[in-house]
């Protein structure tokens, strides 16, 4: 019998999905729903367990949680890339790692959904019909403004496409930019800073690395239209957080719809739940039930293949 822990589970999706009693001869679940307070907790709380299931980036699987791991072998997580699993630390204790298939659509809906939010004041308006309050703002259309995408791959041109259809002009800038993939989209190649000038919408779509990290700090934000709203669905760090507040606060733009933070969850006391300018949501870019189907029907089919010494998704 496998004892396999699934962390982070905050919405107790994995049992809505998984027939449990269907694995009672092989796997011993348990589930956790709360993050832990620390990796020490961690480390107490899954000492017992060979298998870790994890969702990428919530609990970071660090060389030292690794190393306080004595019995675990197997660690199953959602997607085909994470950064907070420490893979040389992996490798070294010979803990097989797998990953799982991703749909990268409901990245490109919330961004829309955080656009069309800021655009049309939607959080103050639904918040006034609450309180008995009928139209007390006024919104801004979206065709015919510029929308900048920093980052044009399986995301970034979905939300080319849309853009497309509201009658957006859309230009795209990255360091590896697929020119022929921008010319079939109608993108208009540019460089960074003309893209950060002259763009109405501002939206992230890169995958996080060194060269990416504080990629937007407070010398962007001053070339940015006081108009102008950023957009990140992708990763934190890619913004430097305490010159985002500063802009925000100062209003040197007119705001920001946030998916994703530097420490997640969000502390309850952080500068930017205070911000009327800042739309946030709870990094739910990737949480579908259709995507969570996907993650933890593989992750099992994944365990199933290591046992059988045929891992599956091998991630190295």
């Amino acid at each position: 019998m496998i004892k396999v822990a699934v962390i982070d589970d905050y919405q107790n999706a994995f049992q809505q999905i998984v027939d449990v009693d269907k694995y009672k001869d092989k796997f011993e679940f348990k589930i956790f729903n709360e993050p832990f307070n620390d990796e020490k907790e961690a480390i107490i709380q899954l000492e017992d367990f060979e298998a870790l299931f994890i969702m990428r980036e919530r609990t970071p699987i660090t060389k030292s949680l690794i190393e306080g791991l004595s019995k675990l072998k197997y660690i199953m997580t959602s997607g085909m890339r994470n950064n907070s699993i420490d893979l040389k630390a992996t490798k070294k204790k010979n803990i097989i790692v797998c990953g799982t298939d991703i749909n990268p659509n409901p990245a490109a809906e919330i961004t829309w959904a955080l656009i069309l939010g800021l655009y049309r004041n939607m959080k103050q308006e639904i918040d006034n019909m609450f309180q008995g309050y009928w139209q007390t703002t006024i919104g801004f259309e979206l065709k015919g403004k510029m929308l900048g995408l920093i980052g044009l791959g399986k995301i970034g041109s979905q939300v080319a496409k849309v853009g497309k259809a509201f009658g957006m002009e859309v230009c795209a800038w990255s360091e590896n930019l697929n020119l022929s993939n921008a010319n079939q989209l109608g993108v208009l190649p540019m460089n960074k800073e003309d893209l950060i000038k002259n763009s109405d919408i501002i939206s992230i779509h890169l995958v996080l690395g060194e060269k990416y990290k504080n990629l937007i700090t407070k010398k962007e934000f001053g070339l940015m239209k006081k108009t102008a709203f950023l957009i990140n669905t992708s990763r934190g760090p890619i913004i430097n957080e305490n010159d985002l507040v500063e802009a925000l606060k100062d209003e040197k733009i007119a705001g920001a719809g946030l998916d994703v933070y530097d420490k997640e969850p969000l502390p309850q006391d952080h500068k930017l739940r205070f911000l009327p300018n800042a739309l946030l949501l709870p990094h739910i870019g990737y949480v579908t039930a259709e995507n969570y189907s996907k993650f933890y029907l593989q992750m099992i089919e994944n365990l199933k293949g290591c046992l059988k010494n045929k891992p599956l998704r091998l991630i190295s």
